[in-house]
């Protein structure tokens, strides 16, 4: 029987298989996520960035496992089709080399993908951080009313940092750009704020001041529905590393570079926030705090 040329060969590809599902069971054994035994949710500076870095790892280590098992699966099961055939066909062979081919390529970009975003999550990392450390400076005993959230959750994103001061609130979100190299060879490190983007010195954003904005409206809508009084809230965006130059920039969003930024935020006055209000605004974001590590805490680990 004809089809059972095709069929018998997939025999040698069951140790591939066994080899390839052993390593899917490691993939569901690594899980970096640490819970905290009390009420209290563990939310260190970046948080949410070290759990997407411990995504990226893991998709490297599958497609750097999985990928040569899957891309010489054609290869092996050809060599299986010529122990039941009287005649080699090469038309067949040159395809299963082009499909290893194939596989290859694929795989070898998803590494280079995976690299890649490892490189810059480590920046962002590193970034968030050193804002983090900058802004536990405001962090004093009781008689010193401020209060700083990390990777504190939306409904569909997450802000770096919520700094609650006597004065008002503060978004403080955190990007990290490597400075850009001029034809000289030296460091370019100065970005000039608009009020729609930012000016690198090779290239332009949008998206961070845009986040920004975003998460001053969120912040400042629940916080009102929580609170019942409008609540002040500004936002602040932190590049590391880079010398800001804020003469055309907007107002209601200030940018740094992250130095100096817990003596900035003692300084900056958003607005009134009496002490009712500012206790009221702590307290609901420890709530939401706690629902969003119990939600997160229900959910099985994949």
């Amino acid at each position: 029987m004809a089809w059972l040329e095709y069929v018998l060969p997939l025999i040698f590809l069951f140790p591939m298989a066994a080899m390839a599902s052993i390593v899917l069971a490691l993939r569901s054994l690594h899980d970096a996520r640490v819970h905290s035994p009390f009420n209290a949710p563990l939310h260190e500076p970046g948080q949410a960035l070290r759990h997407r870095l411990d995504q990226a790892f893991s998709s490297l280590f599958l497609n750097g496992a999985l990928g040569p098992i899957i891309s010489l699966a054609p290869l092996v099961y050809g060599m299986g089709r010529m122990l039941f055939v009287d005649k080699q066909d090469w038309v067949e062979w040159a395809l299963y080399g082009l499909l290893s081919t194939l596989l290859v390529l694929t795989f070898s970009l998803l590494l280079v993908r995976d690299y890649q975003r490892i490189r810059r999550l480590k920046l962002g990392l590193a970034c968030e951080l050193a804002v983090g450390q900058e802004l536990e400076r405001l962090v004093r005993p009781d008689a010193h009313p401020y209060y700083v959230f990390h990777d504190v959750p939306t409904d569909s994103f997450t802000i770096d940092h919520v700094v609650v001061t006597p004065h008002g609130v503060f978004v403080v979100e955190t990007r990290a750009r490597t400075l850009a190299i001029g034809t000289d060879g030296n460091e370019l490190n100065t970005v000039a704020v608009e009020r729609e983007r930012l000016r690198f010195p090779h290239w332009q954003e949008r998206r961070p001041l845009h986040k920004t904005r975003q998460g001053v409206s969120w912040l400042t809508h629940w916080l009102e529905r929580r609170c019942g009084v409008p609540v002040p809230v500004r936002g602040v965006l932190v590049l590391p590393g880079w010398k800001i130059d804020n003469s055309e920039a907007a107002p209601d969003i200030l940018v740094v570079s992250g130095d100096t930024l817990a003596k900035q935020l003692t300084e900056l006055t958003p607005g009134p926030l009496n002490d009712a209000i500012h206790d009221k605004v702590i307290n609901v974001l420890l709530e939401r705090a706690q629902l969003m590590e119990l939600k997160h805490l229900s959910q099985p680990s994949v």
